[in-house]
């Protein structure tokens, strides 16, 4: 409804500059346009008129048909709609809003044992006024995020970030990239603290949350950046935002994740704007009740699709190598009979793949073409092993298994294929 997007904010401020053309009508977002026309300044965080000045003074003109631009103006993202015949409504342009209506309940359902996390996967809606860069700017796309309620006190005194304080994080705070500094530096969360530019313990546990999800992902370290946002630049709703983002060559850094601090904004809006009282007791005395202040982590999942599938493509003398963690690729494991012919090697090659199956690992059957563009496939697909059954399994009753990375081939008995493959799956866990 109406209602909800007003008391969040998002009718009002949730907008992006646009650049239109005065000839053409062609409209581009203005930040993204400076980036792309000027590469070497820091554009995020500006002001409109501080975009203006730069279109200005590099006489900056319309790539469509080369004609200038006129004024930048605000563009509301949300996508409207009606609900019967007179009520207006809006697809929802995030999915944490629809978790904040439900605090009551969920308050209940945890019975008010503070902080309280929920996770939420689901899908998000947002007028683009021109979708490009393949899945990273859509109309429509999925998010999965963490929303943990929490009280001011627990968030500076967060026992859980002891255990995680000196994970070190690549990060460029928006201080360096007003001095138009894009090299970020490597910091524990516990010095960033120290130095202020992390404020409070638990938001730092919430950076940690999204780097070790991240890295599960299989990311190498010299990709991951976390650049925080500056004042200018910040959400209506933000006291503090960085963004976890990803280098990739076609785009640039892309941004996967979003960390902010949401304060109490959000319950204390819905709760002026439904006349419900969202305070709460959160620690010992019922009588002390403050509204909860909200810590969050979004994970963009189409754009994670992207840059994994980009980061870890590999392509060296023709040929192509998707190195996902084992645990992301499609297949675990493919067999293949080394000939397709001859009836007692298939046979024996049905058998193994059963037998993978039946110990619970993910079996892929290939038994047409030669054995080097059976391998190509798999390797294309990020299966880890291939497993080739040969004449000589039939006198010694063993295969070989190849690693994909490294090529290595390994010679194993039949009987033991599912317990050396769960081995080394186990070994090469994060």
């Amino acid at each position: 409804p109406e209602e909800v997007w007003e008391a969040s904010g998002h009718l009002e401020r949730f907008i992006d500059p646009i650049l239109k053309c005065n000839t053409c009508n062609s409209a581009y977002r203005a930040d993204k346009f400076l980036k792309k026309e000027l590469p070497k300044l820091m554009i995020d965080g500006l002001s409109i008129e501080e975009m203006e000045g730069l279109i200005d003074k590099h006489n900056l003109s319309c790539p469509s048909c080369g004609n200038i631009f006129g004024s930048i103006e605000e563009y509301n993202l949300m996508l409207k709609t009606r609900v019967g015949t007179d009520k207006v409504a809006y697809l929802r342009p995030e999915t944490a809003t629809t978790t904040y209506l439900l605090f009551n309940r969920l308050d209940q359902v945890m019975r008010r044992r503070y902080p309280l996390k929920v996770f939420q996967y689901g899908k998000a809606y947002r007028n683009e006024i021109s979708p490009r860069q393949g899945v990273l700017r859509m109309r429509s796309f999925d998010q999965f995020e963490l929303q943990m309620f929490i009280s001011k006190e627990q968030e500076y005194d967060f026992e859980d970030f002891e255990g995680v304080k000196e994970t070190q994080l690549s990060l460029l705070d928006w201080k360096l990239q007003d001095k138009n500094i894009d090299t970020p530096q490597m910091r524990s969360l516990a010095d960033a603290l120290e130095n202020k530019i992390l404020k409070k313990p638990a938001y730092a546990y919430c950076l940690y949350i999204a780097h070790y999800l991240t890295k599960k992902l299989g990311y190498s370290d010299d990709v991951i950046r976390y650049r925080q946002h500056s004042p200018n630049e910040r959400a209506h709703y933000a006291d503090d935002a960085w963004d976890l983002e990803i280098k990739t060559e076609q785009f640039d850094w892309v941004e996967i994740c979003g960390i902010h601090d949401r304060t109490d904004y959000d319950l204390r809006r819905h709760g002026e704007f439904s006349n419900n009282d969202f305070a709460v007791a959160m620690g010992d005395d019922p009588k002390e009740k403050e509204i909860p202040q909200i810590l969050e982590v979004a994970f963009g999942i189409d754009r994670i699709i992207y840059t994994l599938l980009e980061t870890n493509f590999s392509a060296i003398k023709k040929r192509i190598n998707l190195q996902l963690e084992n645990y992301l690729a499609p297949n675990l494991v493919a067999v293949f009979p080394l000939v397709s012919n001859k009836e007692e090697i298939t046979d024996l090659a049905k058998k193994v793949h059963q037998s993978l199956l039946d110990n619970l690992l993910n079996s892929f059957y290939d038994g047409s073409g030669s054995i080097g563009k059976r391998y190509r496939r798999q390797d294309e697909l990020g299966t880890p092993y291939c497993i080739t059954i040969d004449y000589n399994s039939l006198d010694d009753n063993a295969v070989t298994i190849r690693e994909r990375d490294s090529m290595d081939q390994t010679r194993v008995k039949i009987g033991e294929i599912p317990m050396v493959i769960k081995e080394r799956l186990q070994k090469s866990k994060i």
